[in-house]
């Protein structure tokens, strides 16, 4: 990988200290990128080392920016006009991509042109006319409180990876984690005194998440029987996988899935589907919706508002389907 040196050679102790950009940089021939994925790895360097974004980020990234250099097909990325990027554009619509996806790869597609404008390698960015596509706003998918308490139910408690499926679905529905943070928790983020779970979210924002009664009582059951049961040497994940190290997010989600069936679920699922219910449930039962943003770990209290829409839609459901003059 390409590492960038934002001070490199232009500072002189004499003189004031100047900046040197990626074009002074790779000014030599020898050192300048030989290929479309060497830009892409000077890039997503940048956004690992100067910003700090997560794998995942980075991986959605990498994914966007890959599709679009196989399009491409061996095409300079630094040569790259408008037209191209509509003829891409163009090939999605298609392929039948949804508009939420393009409005992604447009987004990762400006800011690595903005990257490389900033950095003097390119004069302009190919992306300055292309606009994001209007992408409706779709309201997440979420599951009722019967649903939940099935879901819940149907892990088999007396086995050991029973138990742990038994805690982290408890844990979930508790306290409203990504995923990601769930399958990534380690010992020291967990006080059972206190009731609390220790979180570092996207961005690397902090946050501390009540537990709740019942996903404390199963997870100290699980720490306490099934745990021991699973690990095969030293790890301080607090859940483990069947090798005795940290889970997956694509396990845990088959996981899931597998309870699905076992509880005769017909609701579409998704990964985040317990986080959507932690919210809409809270907000059913007259949370604020600022507590609700502060525990989900949102920046934005807009992103919490879509959990509203999802609260009064099934209020309507239930209006409908009750009232004698609907």
């Amino acid at each position: 990988m390409f590492l960038i040196d934002t001070l490199g050679n232009g500072y002189n102790k004499n003189e004031s200290t100047k900046v040197t950009t990626l074009a002074d940089d790779f000014s030599e021939p020898s050192t300048a990128p030989k290929s479309n994925n060497d830009y892409l790895e000077i890039f997503l360097d940048c956004l690992y080392l100067e910003q700090g974004v997560s794998e995942n980020t980075l991986s959605a990234y990498r994914s966007d920016l890959d599709k679009f250099c196989q399009f491409l097909k061996g095409k300079n990325l630094m040569t790259v006009t408008g037209l191209d990027v509509e003829s891409y554009l163009a090939h999605r619509v298609d392929l039948g991509l949804k508009p939420r996806s393009t409005a992604r790869s447009i987004s990762a597609l400006k800011r690595f042109y903005q990257y490389f404008v900033r950095e003097k390698l390119i004069s302009d960015s190919p992306m300055l006319n292309i606009a994001q596509p209007k992408a409706g706003q779709s309201l997440p998918k979420t599951l009722s409180e019967a649903e939940v308490e099935a879901l819940l139910s149907a892990p088999n408690t007396d086995e050991p990876m029973g138990l742990r499926d038994k805690a982290m679905l408890e844990l979930l529905y508790a306290t409203g984690l990504r995923v990601s943070e769930l399958v990534g928790l380690r010992i020291e983020q967990i006080n059972l005194r206190q009731a609390v779970v220790f979180v570092k979210g996207k961005g690397n924002k902090e946050r501390l998440v009540p537990l709740g009664e019942e996903a404390m009582y199963w997870l100290e059951q699980f720490l306490k029987v099934g745990r021991a049961q699973m690990i095969k040497h030293a790890t301080d994940f607090v859940f483990p996988s069947k090798r005795g190290v940290g889970m997956t997010r694509q396990t845990f989600w088959h996981r899931v899935k597998h309870y699905a069936i076992l509880a005769s679920i017909e609701s579409s699922l998704s990964p985040h589907t317990l986080r959507h219910a932690f919210a809409t449930h809270l907000l059913n039962h007259g949370a604020d919706l600022r507590v609700v943003q502060m525990m989900l770990g949102h920046s934005d209290l807009s992103t919490t508002q879509i959990y509203t829409h999802v609260a009064n839609e099934r209020l309507k459901s239930v209006h409908a389907q009750h009232h004698p003059r609907a």
